[in-house]
């Protein structure tokens, strides 16, 4: 057998398994994976280098399915390189089986977990910065993209990034099919449509029909040797190749085939082609040298100092204590001060201009491969990459991210650029921790602690300088909080800009006889439900939260979870911005929103007011 006929009979095999691992319950996408069978046949027999003995090989080559959907083709390809049994292939989609309808990093040779449609590609681009960039390894990323999914904006946003960083490391192989969930995509079998926008976005780009073995095998030669650019190989393939009751007809997108068996004898049976994958080559990934110990900046008590420029600062030094840790920023490290990295380590920083969506990616890509990414932008704008921030979790990621400009504070820029959901949507990630610090020693303690932190780790700074309360010896644990004041009348809970404003508050009190105890929930997630609960036993159950966040999903909420599970009941007053706010001083609109140190004391006030008049 000529190696083009065994491509055949490997595609063949490879549609034939997805047929049956479909079958198991009655359920998946094997016409999606049935197009791209003779394009990952002949990878996996020629192109890819890969110890799946080795999964943690730093040589490997790295092979993302952004089409995730066409998850049988992918657990055919591990069936057909030995990695799994036929036994567990036909374990598809059924309860407790690794083998799930979308591939995700539970099987170890999956590195990212995909399925939203999209996020294949600005993934393969932060793998592909990483060997390029930091490991200076060979291997290469090879992605398995959708034609349907080039609609969405992540793919042009990651097109554009693997060209400016001249990733020639990154190949993507485009399953131009035509049929997507609903009918005929945008584009149909215009090849031409997608090889000259990728080729004007400074691309090389190979039309070949994906069903001719040989020129799939011309095709990857040429991405192969192809130097200072990405390739992409756009693949006119028939969608269900190979079974006319599917060939090439809509309304089989996420069905199983009716007739399985008649499908598989259509196809010729049943194989078990077993390839023998090439390995890669030896050799260690770059690794940058440490500095020493980890010398964190520190300021005096009493100082103005933005919390923001303390996480540039402090991540700074993080980086000269540490060669793994790396930056990414989306066109504001001005403002975050992220270029205060930036200039201390200018070969571990990587901009990512404004496009959220790829900023993400490409941090959960870099961590792929052993790298600690922090991410930074204004807290507003992570909601455009909420679905990649939500993917990473389940592609069980170590990410950081660091939202600056929150709330109301930020004044005279309006509510544009105000983060007011930014709490609630980040503690709804799975395995989340999210931090706010209010003051510049805090800050820079909570950036070093979330370097080996797992999980999606979220920092909120704060725009405004503000004054500094800790001093530098002061530690901060990740589940803790910090209480200021003293008191046993009333409970104040308060985090960052907010946290001043009640201590303003609470020396006002004081001197009206009322006891406040402030706390500083830093952490709101997880949150400190053993000192919330002292504080509202000792308190008489009067708790007023006060936030610079809408009143849905931050800490109020976060306060209200944790003292459901105290024994005594407790009265919790919220203070958080509840109108559409507009352009002002930020004094301004902390008094609109009425989160400022007046109407905080005179929320206590009613709060220890209505308990003196009810007993």
């Amino acid at each position: 057998m000529t190696e083009p006929e065994r491509w055949r009979e490997l595609g063949q095999q490879l549609r034939v398994d997805s047929i049956r691992a479909a079958a198991v319950t009655k359920s998946g996408h094997p016409t999606s994976s049935m197009s791209a069978a003779d394009l990952m046949a002949v990878l996996l027999a020629k192109y890819l280098r890969y110890d799946f003995d080795r999964p943690d090989n730093p040589g490997n080559d790295h092979l993302v399915f952004s089409k995730g959907h066409a998850s049988p083709l992918l657990y055919s390809l591990y069936k057909a390189a030995g990695a799994i049994s036929d036994e567990e292939l036909l374990t598809f989609r059924t309860f407790g089986s690794r083998l799930e309808g979308h591939p995700t990093p539970a099987i170890p040779w999956v590195d990212v977990a995909t399925g939203s449609l999209g996020q294949g590609l600005p993934y393969g681009v932060g793998i592909a910065l990483a060997g390029k960039k930091l490991d200076r390894l060979p291997y290469r990323v090879w992605v398995l993209h959708g034609d349907s999914e080039m609609a969405e904006g992540s793919v042009w946003e990651a097109f554009e990034h693997a060209a400016f960083y001249g990733l020639d490391n990154l190949t993507v192989i485009l399953d131009v099919n035509r049929l997507g969930q609903r009918g005929e995509t945008m584009h149909g079998w215009d090849l031409d449509s997608y090889a000259e926008r990728a080729r004007a976005f400074g691309w090389h780009a190979v039309e070949i029909d994906g069903h001719d073995v040989e020129a799939i095998d011309r095709a990857y030669g040429e991405a192969a040797a192809e130097q200072g650019v990405p390739t992409v190989i756009v693949a006119h393939t028939l969608k269900g190749k190979g079974v006319k009751e599917v060939e090439d007809k809509p309304g089989w997108h996420g069905k199983a085939l009716d007739h399985p068996e008649e499908a598989i004898a259509e196809l010729g049976g049943e194989r078990n082609i077993v390839v023998q994958v090439a390995k890669p080559e030896g050799g260690e990934p770059h690794r940058f040298e440490a500095g020493g110990p980890l010398e964190l900046p520190d300021w005096e008590l009493g100082e103005e100092v933005a919390t923001r420029r303390a996480y540039g600062d402090a991540l700074a030094a993080l980086g000269s204590a540490r060669g793994d840790v790396v930056a990414l920023d989306g066109e504001v490290s001005n403002s975050t001060y992220a270029e205060i990295f930036a200039e201390a380590h200018p070969e571990r920083y990587f901009e990512m201009y404004i496009a959220e969506q790829q900023m993400v990616a490409a941090a959960v890509g870099l961590q792929v491969r052993g790298w600690v990414p922090f991410a930074s932008t204004f807290a507003a704008f992570f909601t455009r990459a909420y679905d990649f921030i939500r993917m990473a979790a389940i592609s069980q990621a170590n990410i950081r991210l660091c939202g600056s400009h929150a709330g109301v504070s930020i004044g005279e820029d309006g509510p544009s650029q105000m983060a007011l959901e930014d709490l609630a949507m980040m503690r709804a990630v799975h395995g989340s921790t999210v931090l706010y610090p209010c003051d510049a020693n805090q800050t820079a303690k909570l950036v070093a602690e979330m370097a080996d932190r797992e999980g999606i780790v979220f920092l909120r700074t704060t725009r405004a300088a503000t004054p500094v309360v800790y001093g530098a010896d002061d530690e901060f644990q990740i589940g803790g909080s910090r209480v200021l004041r003293q008191g046993d009348d009333v409970a104040i809970v308060a985090a960052g800009i907010t946290l001043h404003e009640s201590l303003k508050a609470a020396d006002r009190l004081i001197a009206e006889g009322i006891d406040a105890r402030v706390i500083d929930l830093y952490s709101v997630k997880p949150v400190d439900g053993e000192t919330l609960r002292a504080a509202a036993d000792a308190t008489g159950g009067r708790v007023l939260t006060v936030e610079d966040h809408w009143a849905e999903g931050g800490i109020g909420d976060a306060v209200l979870e944790a003292l459901s599970d105290g024994e005594a009941p407790a009265r919790v007053v919220r203070l958080a911005v509840r109108e559409m706010p507009g352009s002002g001083k930020p004094a301004e609109l902390l008094a609109a929103a009425g989160i400022d140190a007046e109407h905080i004391a005179e929320a206590a006030r009613t709060l220890v007011g209505a308990a003196v008049s009810a007993r």
